[in-house]
């Protein structure tokens, strides 16, 4: 039998109390600080696994930091991922309570579902190996919650937020669209409003280079750490546009006019 890291252990739990007690997002301690970015994803595991029994299974999992404009927003040259809980994920038109987050923010993407496992097959994943096992395709919110970060420091913090399981909080999916194959995705013109105002746009370029860069970057990452993501599994590649920060009384729209709207409510 494999015995648990204790060190990551320790540091998983130091953030689940951090959670319950919805305390300010800081680094972990020294003595439970991740060294490297392999330390940080081993916090993360054993984070989901003491998560899971009220949060749900694992579902999927979101890249971060696919954006050039998401990079310099915390100073971080490269993208890393986490794991998805099940019930966690919502569907178009779901309202959330601000008062159940630290400070929550919505992140506008395209979500994906995989019809076969993406598993080992001898060389790196590209771009159009995952277009090939990709089943649906939707306009999706991803649930951030940063809880209260403080983004002047957090170019010295991303091994925590690695840790803190990439701040995800869940995740609001439009309906699945099967039809996509004969869209350019990386042209696919993405916009939000909030409160019936237009408040940005992007492109799915912006993800580096095409959202299916994202999610190759993902595949290859998720079989570096010896796991595999399996067919049903839902996929987010990335913010299109700038993480936005919303209020309690606030209605978010993304829409991308070939894939159609997702929608959220913050009560």
């Amino acid at each position: 039998m494999q015995t648990r890291p204790t060190h990551a252990l320790k540091a998983a739990k130091f953030l689940v109390e951090q959670h319950n007690k919805n305390v300010s997002f800081v680094s972990l301690p020294s003595h439970l600080a991740a060294k490297t970015e392999s330390d940080a994803y081993a916090i993360q595991s054993e984070l989901f696994d003491l998560r899971k029994s009220t949060l749900g299974a694992i579902a999927g999992y979101k890249v971060a930091l696919t954006s050039e404009v998401m990079q310099k927003l915390l100073r971080f040259p490269s993208p890393f991922s986490g794991p998805l809980h099940k019930n966690l994920i919502y569907t178009d038109g779901a309202s959330l309570a601000a008062e159940d987050y630290g400070r929550i923010c919505i992140e506008c993407e395209i979500a994906a579902v995989l019809k076969t496992d993406l598993v080992p097959k001898g060389q790196p994943y590209n771009a159009n190996d995952i277009a090939d096992v990709i089943d649906t395709i939707a306009p999706a919110l991803e649930i951030v919650d940063d809880r209260n970060a403080d983004y002047d420091r957090i170019s010295n913090e991303v091994l925590t937020l690695i840790a803190d399981n990439a701040w995800n909080a869940g995740l609001v999916h439009g309906q699945m669209v099967k039809d996509w194959r004969n869209l350019d995705l990386a042209e696919l013109q993405g916009t939000v409003y909030i409160n019936e105002q237009l408040v940005d746009t992007g492109y799915g370029r912006d993800v580096l280079g095409h959202p299916f860069n994202a999610l190759s970057w993902l595949a290859n990452k998720i079989l570096e750490q010896k796991q595999v993501i399996e067919a049903g599994m839902i996929v987010m590649t990335g913010t299109m546009i700038t993480t936005q920060f919303v209020k309690s009384g606030d209605h978010l729209t993304f829409s991308i006019p070939e894939l159609g709207s997702v929608s959220i409510d913050i009560s």
